[in-house]
């Protein structure tokens, strides 16, 4: 049901099974398809790509990785960047944000978004090296999780709900990709690997995000502004797991690094100097798996 009126100063909400038409046109939006079809596509990859690979030898990749770590990079930049101007002029609240308050403003963030949207399509390639790398200890269930579900829920929030409260959790993870993608990249460099010291703490970084993101979602529940509150819970009930398996991970890496730190302290192994635990990274790393 379409509302014309404005209730509390607020445009009231299109029923939340509507698409949202203002988004029509764009690019792998109007069908499922695609998005559903590359998601496969991917998964497969991942599955026939290690059999391919195991008894080829390794690709290095270290160059192509190092261009696409600093294209990353400098895509999450351009998102943070334009996605705190344009919730800026457009006058969003950081509370709760409904979807048609703010007219050309609403456009402005939904384009954004959908390079967000469109971003997750590329981060594909994060396990595609791993697979030509053949660092296969690397592609975890969270790894593979993670990535094959943002493209597929994103698809779904560019339809639904582009704009608005959406606008947060891109925010975020934008700033923390420009952390995640720099250190990948300056991993491929063998001089760089002694500054890089800050592995656990851009890990720790991303919990905080995701706890950041579930908070400012509750909040919208308690002080409603229209937004769809399926979504709402939806958005909470992904983040939960989210956290969950990054806590998993977080412990499981750190709690092995310390123990293989004290079982070479204590013979004296004098390679106890590697910088921090790491070898070279993901997608440029041997350590870690690569997480968004």
């Amino acid at each position: 049901v379409e509302s014309h009126g404005r209730v509390d100063g607020l445009y009231t909400l299109r029923s939340s099974h509507e698409e949202d038409t203002r988004v029509r046109g764009w690019l792998l939006l109007d069908s499922y398809t695609p998005t559903f079809l590359l998601t496969i596509t991917y998964l497969l990859t991942i599955c026939l790509g290690t059999k391919y690979m195991r008894n080829r030898p390794a690709y290095s990749l270290k160059h192509v990785l190092l261009l696409y770590n600093f294209s990353l990079t400098m895509l999450s930049l351009y998102m943070l960047v334009e996605l705190i101007s344009s919730v800026w002029s457009a006058g969003y609240r950081l509370q709760c944000q409904g979807l048609h308050e703010a007219g050309e403003g609403d456009i402005r963030v939904a384009k954004v978004l959908w390079w967000y949207y469109s971003s997750k399509l590329v981060e594909f390639l994060d396990t595609i090296f791993i697979v030509l790398r053949k660092k296969n200890n690397q592609i975890s269930f969270l790894h593979v999780y993670h990535h094959a579900s943002m493209f597929n829920i994103w698809w779904c929030v560019l339809n639904w709900i582009p704009c608005g409260q959406s606008f947060f959790g891109p925010t975020l993870n934008s700033f923390i990709h420009i952390l995640m993608y720099s250190y990948y990249g300056l991993s491929t460099i063998p001089s760089m690997h002694k500054y890089l010291w800050w592995k656990r703490y851009l890990t720790q970084a991303q919990l905080v995000q995701f706890l950041l993101t579930i908070t400012h979602t509750v909040s919208a529940w308690v002080v409603p502004c229209g937004f769809p509150l399926g979504c709402l819970k939806f958005q909470t009930f992904y983040m939960c797991t989210l956290v969950t398996l990054f806590v998993n991970f977080y412990m499981q890496t750190y709690r092995k690094r310390k123990l293989e730190g004290d079982r070479i302290a204590k013979v004296g192994d004098p390679k106890n100097s590697n910088s921090n635990g790491l070898s070279p990274t993901l997608n440029g790393s041997n350590s870690k798996q690569k997480l968004q």
